[in-house]
């Protein structure tokens, strides 16, 4: 039996609600722009949307383009989908001016996602807790602090840009695992994404937590059984007590 010392966490879709502040945030800005209906339903647009941001972020993770790259790409892709015949070639001050709009109003639905605050008290006192995320630390670091979490991390907080190397390399869950000054065999790590956080955490050698919210459109839902090893929870107020269950030793890949 392994006793868990501290617990890494995803941000996006696992702290932070951001499948309902990108929704709500599009659906506004598209309706800002008189282009809500070019779709015959928001639900469509925010499909094309997310189809976009999957493709173009996962360019950035793999070192292709930058993190303001794949925002002005993503804003290409999505004009020229709704027939914008410029939209390839708009210059880089106006597709950015795009996505500012979106996110200005993506930003003001921002929320934690339901019982975070909770188990985040519950825990300080028995975990150290960190952050391993594919993402800036300013961005988010400033995400954190909007939705009243950033003080339970300190400077426990590993972020892609800044590290070098996403998601689900090992490298970046192990860094967390040195913030907090623990082996990975006593890190446990929640993610809403299957192959990205959970099979990476394990791989690494940590303690794998899929959050399976199974609604976010973000690797949040998935094709069969869970991976070997993953452990499989619905919600954030299923994790004190599949934390508190007997864990064995795990196997790093390789």
């Amino acid at each position: 039996m392994v006793a868990l010392r501290g617990v890494l966490f995803d941000i996006d879709d696992t702290l932070f609600d951001y499948s309902g502040s990108d929704e709500a945030g599009l659906v506004a800005h598209l309706r800002a722009e008189g282009l809500l209906d070019r779709f015959p339903e928001p639900a469509a647009a925010v499909r094309l949307w997310r189809q976009i941001t999957r493709a173009e972020y996962a360019r950035y993770t793999a070192g292709e383009i930058t993190f303001a790259e794949h925002r002005r790409a993503r804003v290409r892709r999505f004009l020229a989908r709704l027939g914008r015949p410029d939209a390839p070639s708009m210059p880089d001050e106006e597709a950015g001016a795009w996505f500012a709009g979106y996110t200005a109003r993506r930003d003001a639905a921002r929320r934690a996602v339901d019982g975070a605050s909770a188990v985040l008290t519950e825990f300080a006192p028995r975990y150290r807790l960190g952050v391993v995320s594919n993402s800036s630390l300013p961005h988010q670091s400033e995400k954190l602090a909007a939705i009243g979490l950033l003080d339970y991390f300190g400077d426990a907080l590993v972020c892609s840009v800044e590290h070098g190397e996403a998601k689900p390399a090992p490298g970046i869950f192990l860094a967390g695992c040195a913030l907090l000054g623990l082996d990975p065999h006593e890190v446990a790590y929640v993610g809403n994404d299957h192959a990205v956080d959970a099979v990476g955490a394990r791989d690494a050698g940590l303690h794998a937590y899929w959050l399976d919210r199974g609604d976010t459109g973000w690797g949040g839902s998935r094709e069969g059984a869970p991976a070997e090893g993953v452990r499989v929870i619905r919600s954030l107020a299923e994790l004190p007590a599949a934390l508190a269950a007997p864990v064995t030793p795990v196997t790093p890949a390789g």
